[in-house]
């Protein structure tokens, strides 16, 4: 009989299996705290048997090719299934699958999935070793890796390879991500299919290690690499500087992705690759025939508008809490006061429900703009799960505004499980707006946030480590107050004997300085002294513009069959928007679906990878065990790990603070914080009656405060046994962090709190303050012949550009706002105004500097 699988929800038969999960082991040392490690291991404590994973990079340009090695070794006396679920860039195109067992490859084939499960499952039956490698039925960056019957004493290496176009950055870098971070995706109620059974520990107990390493080249230069993990430094390899090679450094903690982020110089140059066909493929072919990448970066006039309808939907779930919720307050207020006057705008948040600021989106006016930020000062993240497609479907549902293009800003940390459902859900609307995501936090899904902003033909951005929110945001919004750039169209010119049939998906958006790319297949002989040319046409503001690129025919030597499965992969994901939007019933588009990734050996939502060892004929003997091998997830940590009242204390009071729980209320701290950290009732709910009580009683307790008297009875009973002996003091501080009014914000965000929607700044003690001066000073400065809310407003421009200029990102929008202001008042003295604001601010800002 066939096993029963499924790697969203595993169940195993408890007369053949011992139980896997997450067990807590105690150790303490005498006369210290007692501590508690949690780690993924059996009942029986057997280890997982993923002992190491090994990724080298290959960047050229602006591609990406990734090999990962994952080395296994099973020292338990029985047979063994490990089962991996990993994430993935969401846009990688996964092209090649092998397993090395003994001197033995075995290299796997793409499949119907099903096709692919089953013999799987018969191999595994039958006694003979077998690997399957899958993608996620709900998303496209996750996969699951089983490796089966893996006997008693025996090792294997597996081998995955995919390859990744890299995301140009509105700084000019080209992003790569390796994901390392898994976290459980918030599965809506109401959903259709099973959630991904995701195995998640703190970081710093994952069980195998991690090196890294990149070899970049480009036909420019390379400036600099950067990175949120420790790297060691750039070796490069040429005297052009167009080679290089770089390392993960020692110790990785498993507590981020590990992202890159390459610069070259002149990054911004069109370009074309052409690729020969498999010479084993059929002619007329995706494979058989070349294939094209062409590279353009459209340049026109930066047109800024002051018309739109600008609509926040902010996640407010439980795992935005903290930093996240705090750094999304102060990126609010810089949002608002960058906003330009005649527009409209509107806030949502949301979670396992929605809310929103107005019942309708406003006109951007002062009072409208004050009732904004007050609310925000109260914004918490306290709305229990992370259902978006609620608020998305009452977003859609109101009527645009004639002559104000709506520009949606969705920022989440992306932990959701209906991912495709919500990508749907802005195609379908992509006329009638522009979605501009933001991906918060290690492990953020990279195919929501990046199939939002392309779908929605907006632009995505990732905010991991130690990134600033408020730049990227910024970023983000002079795209959306770009002019809507309309009416495009591209067309090709080849030599007669050739054809051309585009791949990619009509380009719907274009940003100045940001790529577009496009991926089509050449049919027909060519001689490899010929050339084409590409053309995209396009309308701005009523006038019509146009970039052309001339190309060489001549297909290039070293790229493999990289552009052919990059544009399989393109293809591939188009013709599942196709399946999903016909519910599956057009049986010809899953036909051709499966048909395109076999042929070009790129998995797909409906294909898999599978292989069996046949090499010794000899079966396996023994009941078959379950290893689910972990992955780093932030909803794992201890206390210490995440609340920042805890990593403010030192490390004796956080552990005093920790055993205020009696021991068996303490071993199920892990599982009560990530409960109470994601605020989700099913969560919570299926905690034990006990622990549900009495762990809402006692976190809430310390988190309003610490002290003994605070606590339920019970547990301050124990508080005179040494559970808990915290000073009084802690609480004040604790309660004073907590209040989001009394949060600091720092003298950048106090002078930009005083800016008035108009732009302009008012002359009175609290502006003075934020300038750090007495009103004293600055009202005697004052040249006599200017107007206060003139001088005010040139103090406060003086003051950012001469204090703050490395943070011009963040106040640039707002300050030609001001700008603006000025121009409108039509001010005299202006030069000398500028003069007099230098001296009393000890600055040297020229007057051209402030734009007049």
């Amino acid at each position: 009989m066939k096993r029963l699988r499924s790697w969203f929800k595993c169940i195993l038969p408890a007369e053949k299996t011992p139980a896997t999960s997450s067990v807590f082991v105690n150790s303490s040392s005498p006369g210290g705290p007692t501590m508690t490690h949690c780690g993924l291991i059996t009942t029986e404590r057997e280890q997982v048997p993923l002992k190491s994973i090994e990724v080298e990079l290959q960047v050229r340009d602006h591609v990406a090719t990734v090999v990962s090695t994952l080395s296994y070794d099973n020292k338990e006396d029985k047979p063994i299934e490990a089962v991996f679920v990993f994430p993935l860039p969401g846009d990688a195109a996964v092209c090649h699958f092998s397993a090395t067992v003994g001197q033995t490859q075995i290299v796997a084939e793409v499949k119907e999935k099903q096709q692919a499960r089953e013999e799987y499952d018969d191999a595994l039956s039958s006694g003979q070793q077998a690997f399957l490698l899958e993608e996620s039925d709900q998303s496209p960056d996750i996969f699951s890796l089983s490796v089966g019957s893996l006997p008693p004493g025996e090792s294997a290496s597996i081998r995955l390879e995919y390859v990744t176009e890299l995301a140009v950055q509105a700084d000019d870098g080209l992003r790569f991500c390796l994901p390392a971070v898994l976290n459980p995706r918030y599965q809506p109620q109401g959903s259709e299919g099973p959630s991904v059974k995701v195995t998640s520990v703190p970081a710093s107990q994952v069980p195998y290690t991690l090196s890294f390493s990149a070899r970049l080249s480009s036909p420019r230069p390379i400036s600099k690499v950067e990175s949120s993990s420790s790297l060691d430094p750039l070796q490069f390899l040429n005297a052009e500087q167009t080679q290089a090679t770089v390392k993960l450094a020692a110790g990785h903690k498993f507590d981020r992705d590990v992202e890159l982020l390459v610069y070259y110089k002149d990054a911004h140059q069109p370009s074309a690759v052409v690729e020969a066909g498999q010479a084993s493929a059929e002619p007329g072919s995706l494979m058989g025939d070349q294939v094209v990448m062409v590279s353009l970066y459209p340049e026109f006039p930066q047109a800024v508008t002051s018309k739109g309808e600008f609509v926040i939907l902010l996640d407010r779930s439980g795992s935005m809490q903290n930093a996240r919720i705090s750094s999304a307050r102060d990126t609010l207020l810089l949002l608002l006061k960058s906003l330009p006057m005649g527009c409209y705008f509107n806030i949502y948040g949301f979670g396992s429900t929605f809310e929103h600021m107005f019942p309708k989106s406003v006109e951007y006016s002062q009072q409208t703009m004050d009732e904004a930020l007050k609310m925000v000062k109260e914004v918490q993240a306290n709305l229990g799960g992370t259902e978006i497609l609620s608020p998305l479907q009452h977003i859609y549902s109101q009527p645009c505004i004639t002559n104000q293009p709506r520009q949606l800003f969705v920022f989440t940390d992306g932990e959701v499980g209906n991912t495709k459902k919500v990508i749907d859900l802005v195609k379908k609307n992509s006329g009638s707006h522009r979605c501009f995501s933001f991906g918060i936090g290690e492990g953020a899904s990279s195919a929501l946030i990046n199939g939002l902003a392309k779908e929605g033909g907006g632009h995505a951005q990732f905010i991991t480590g130690t990134d600033k929110m408020e730049p990227k945001v910024m970023q983000s919004l002079r795209f959306a107050l770009q002019t809507v750039v309309e009416n495009i169209s591209v067309t090709w010119d080849l030599p007669k004997e050739a054809s051309v049939t585009v791949l990619s998906p009509p380009i719907t958006a274009i940003f100045q300085g940001q790529r577009s790319l496009i991926y089509a297949q050449i049919t027909g002989q060519t001689s490899e002294v010929a050339e084409g040319s590409v053309k995209v046409k396009y309308s701005l503001a009523d006038q019509d513009f146009e970039n052309q690129l001339h190309f060489s025919l001549k297909p290039a030597e070293d790229t493999g069959l990289t552009v052919h499965r990059l544009a399989a992969r393109t293809l591939i994901r188009s013709l599942e928007l196709e399946d999903r939007e016909s519910r599956g019933r057009d049986g010809a588009i899953r036909k051709k679906m499966v048909e395109l990734s076999v042929q070009s050996g790129v998995s797909s939502s409906v294909t898999a990878f599978v292989a069996m060892n046949k090499s010794d004929g000899k079966n396996i003997q023994g009941p078959l065990v379950r290893r689910d091998i972990p992955v780093p997830g932030r909803f794992c940590e201890p206390p210490s790990r995440r609340d920042p009242f805890h990593q403010a204390l030192p490390s004796r009071e956080w552990e005093r603070s920790y055993e205020v729980l009696r021991p068996r209320e303490r071993e199920r701290t892990y599982e009560v914080y990530s409960c109470l950290d994601r605020g989700i009732a099913e969560e919570k709910a299926a905690l034990p009656s006990r622990e549900r009580r009495r762990s809402n009683e006692v976190m809430c307790c310390l988190r309003r405060d610490p002290s003994p008297q605070a606590l339920p009875s019970r547990e301050r009973e124990h508080s005179d046994d040494g559970y808990i002996r915290l000073d009084t003091s802690i609480a004040k501080e604790k309660a004073d962090y907590w209040s989001p009014q009394n949060s600091p914000t720092g003298p950048l965000l106090q002078l930009v709190s005083l800016q008035k929607a108009s732009g302009c700044w008012l002359l009175d003690s609290a502006l003075a303050a934020a300038l750090g001066k007495t009103s004293e000073e600055v009202e005697k400065a004052k040249p006599a012949q200017v107007n206060q809310d003139v001088w005010a407003t040139v103090l406060a421009l003086i003051w950012l550009h001469g204090f703050k200029a490395d943070a011009k990102e963040e106040w640039e929008l707002l300050a030609m706002k001001a700008v603006s202001w000025l121009r409108a008042q039509n001010a005299p003295c202006m030069k000398e105004c500028v003069e007099a604001g230098n001296t009393v601010l000890g600055c040297k800002v020229a007057t051209n500097a402030l734009g007049f």
